[in-house]
């Protein structure tokens, strides 16, 4: 496991300085490590997909609970460097460590075996994006566990009617189970973040049923929250062509055109772009 000294040296080493344009702030604490992985559910037949593995604190420590780990890092340094950490602290367990070099956003393909879980310190200018990417793109993928700012775990994980519900809340939804499952405080980070950390949990789920395709009801999520103190009958109409076309698909679906986006469930949405598909094949 990896220390406030040894991050620190590790990084002296490479002569890396954190920048905040690639949100690199490095777990130091080992605890949290741990935590991390346990709260995870990390198993030993799991392939670990990390995103932003950094210096290794919690490549490590999943390299000790999974069958394997594959690493995904934009950095030209820690890239470099991360392969050889794991061969100088797990030396059996090198064999069963994988490094992608690339930018996680243009990651469409793995090697090895495919990923069960994905658990990772997300850079948190990216961590939505990447978090929905990873989802999109590994269906295998059954269990996720991401550290992420407070307020992002917050929306992520916010049920309709809150005030933070919005597009990340549905989208996630659209795939996983999703909640709230700790506060990490900042002291545990090098440097140390100005902005409180939570975890979220994600676990796969069966997306809604429906006819209309994963890409109609983003659109639909979307527009609804593009204006978000709009009436759904008037956030919706330039999706849908027009206002009375908005209502109409609106009321076949079952929701009040009076609504708003933060009233809806995703399983609402997606009825919502399966009204107005429908209707405009009818029409054609």
């Amino acid at each position: 496991m990896l220390g406030p000294s040894d991050v620190r040296e590790l990084a002296e080493t490479l002569g890396l300085r954190p920048t905040k344009q690639r949100g690199q702030n490095f777990v130091i604490d080992a605890n949290t490590v741990r935590r991390i992985v346990r709260t995870a559910d990390v198993r030993a037949d799991d392939t670990v997909l990390e995103v932003g593995p950094g210096l290794g604190s919690l490549t490590l420590a999943l390299l000790r609970a999974a069958r394997h780990v594959t690493a995904v890092e934009v950095d030209d340094q820690l890239a470099a460097a991360l392969p050889g950490t794991v061969r100088s602290r797990l030396p059996g367990r090198a064999d069963d460590f994988t490094l992608v070099h690339a930018d996680a956003m243009q990651v469409d393909s793995l090697p090895g075996p495919p990923p069960t879980a994905l658990v990772a310190n997300l850079p948190y200018n990216v961590a939505v994006p990447v978090l929905l990417h990873m989802l999109a793109t590994f269906p295998t993928l059954q269990r996720v566990l991401v550290m992420v700012q407070s307020e992002v775990a917050d929306r992520l994980a916010a049920p309709p009617g809150s005030k933070v519900y919005g597009v990340p809340s549905v989208k996630a939804a659209w795939y996983c189970d999703v909640k709230r499952a700790g506060a990490i405080g900042r002291s545990v980070f090098w440097p140390a973040p100005n902005v409180d950390s939570g975890l979220v949990s994600l676990v796969r789920r069966d997306p809604p049923r429906t006819s209309a395709g994963r890409e109609e009801v983003f659109a639909v999520v979307d527009a609804a929250f593009a204006q978000r103190r709009k009436t759904l009958r008037s956030a919706l109409s330039g999706w849908a062509g027009s206002a009375a076309a908005a209502e109409e698909a609106l009321t076949r679906a079952g929701v009040s055109p009076q609504a708003r986006g933060e009233a809806l469930t995703v399983e609402e949405f997606a009825a919502v772009a399966e009204q107005h598909a429908q209707h405009r094949e009818t029409a054609a």
